[in-house]
């Protein structure tokens, strides 16, 4: 949808863009028990599944979560037991594409119950533990959006280690749903989307390949566990970043082949920075002796990191994350919708509030 049709008729835009995502009782019934499916399978084999277990950082308290890493075995074999679904006739393909937004409501709708939940268990809870121990504000709005315990978990799992999980697997599901129904309806995948979910694929795939990075963040370490990430991780995660996918499902978008190699450059160029920031970062919190680009890692006040890209800015991590973003939305055209570009501005936004959180520690450091 472009700007013209927004600001020519801004209420029937708004009611075209919400009809997708409306859904009856008999829907949300149906949607609700596939949703729920798809967490109690994850978890299945989050617990049957070999991985290597990782020490969480140490809490406040002294103690130390861990972590069973074994994302990757699961998605494997997630997608090959949905392939073979597939073959068989039971499942279509395209499900997800033909109820995306209904979908979307569902989840949604399952976020604030499990918000609402956890923020009634966590005011009861009479635990001692840094990760179960209530961390009440006084605001209970503040307490619902953030959450009020750090870690919690139910029947042994941790669930915010567990809810990323959810969400990246859904965006890469919804990726492949939407380019099954174009390859359907087209018999053909456009060079668009090839090169879109060739790099979704290899984001998806890399964050499970090097998913104990993500034991060292801030999300898993300081953040309470509440609505903001309960939504933000199978919610926002999955049908935003895969918003691109959507608009070149309807649309025709002819890029050159010139065009296609520079943005596969900047893919990689914002991939590579991305990735080894992180792992600078990570390697840096396992072991502050380590060596960052053949030298001893320096630091500022004990703590601070300013090696290897740390050294040469703050959060190039996210520099290295905007670039990615800026390459799934050139795949769909720089003439066309703003929507596409949703994803670069929502990183820019995080980059700069990031960059304010850098300079704050940098001035306390030095």
């Amino acid at each position: 949808m472009s700007w013209s049709v927004i600001l020519a008729d801004p209420v029937r835009a708004l009611m075209e863009l919400i009809e997708p995502f409306k859904v009856d009782s008999v829907q949300l019934g149906v949607l609700t028990g596939v949703v729920l499916g798809y967490l109690g399978v994850l978890a299945l084999l989050g617990a049957i599944l070999p991985g290597r277990t990782i020490a969480g950082a140490l809490l406040a308290d002294k103690t130390r979560l861990h972590y069973k890493c074994n994302g990757l075995p699961s998605l494997l074999v997630l997608i090959a037991g949905l392939g073979v679904g597939i073959k068989a006739g039971y499942i279509s393909p395209t499900v997800i594409a033909d109820h995306g937004g209904q979908m979307c409501t569902t989840t949604f709708m399952l976020c604030v119950v499990m918000s609402l939940w956890l923020l009634v268990r966590g005011y009861l809870s009479k635990s001692k533990s840094e990760s179960l121990k209530p961390h009440v504000t006084g605001n209970l709005i503040e307490d619902w959006w953030f959450g009020v315990q750090l870690n919690p978990d139910f029947l042994g799992l941790d669930l915010k280690f567990f809810w990323i999980r959810v969400g990246m697997m859904g965006w890469l599901l919804i990726n492949l749903s939407v380019a099954a129904k174009q390859y359907i309806n087209q018999g053909s995948l456009s060079l668009s989307m090839t090169l879109f979910q060739t790099f979704c694929g290899i984001y998806v795939l890399d964050y499970f390949w090097h998913e104990e990075y993500m034991t060292s963040t801030w999300d898993i370490i300081a953040e309470k566990f509440g609505f903001m990430l309960i939504f933000g991780d199978v919610v926002f995660i999955p049908f935003t970043f895969s918003i691109q996918a959507w608009w070149l499902l309807s649309h025709s978008v002819a890029i050159t082949p010139a065009a296609a190699v520079v943005n596969v450059l900047v893919f990689l160029c914002g991939f590579a920075v991305f990735r080894e920031a992180n792992k600078q970062k990570h390697m840096f919190k396992q072991d502050p002796k380590v060596l960052i680009w053949g030298e001893p890692a320096k630091v500022i006040g004990g703590r601070l990191l300013v090696s290897g890209f740390w050294g040469i800015a703050r959060h190039c991590n996210y520099l290295g994350d905007i670039l990615v973003a800026f390459s799934f939305s050139l795949m769909c055209g720089v003439r066309y919708s703003i929507f596409n570009f949703f994803l670069y501005i929502c990183c820019k936004k995080t980059l700069f509030h990031r960059l304010h959180d850098g300079r704050l520690s940098c001035n306390q450091c030095s």
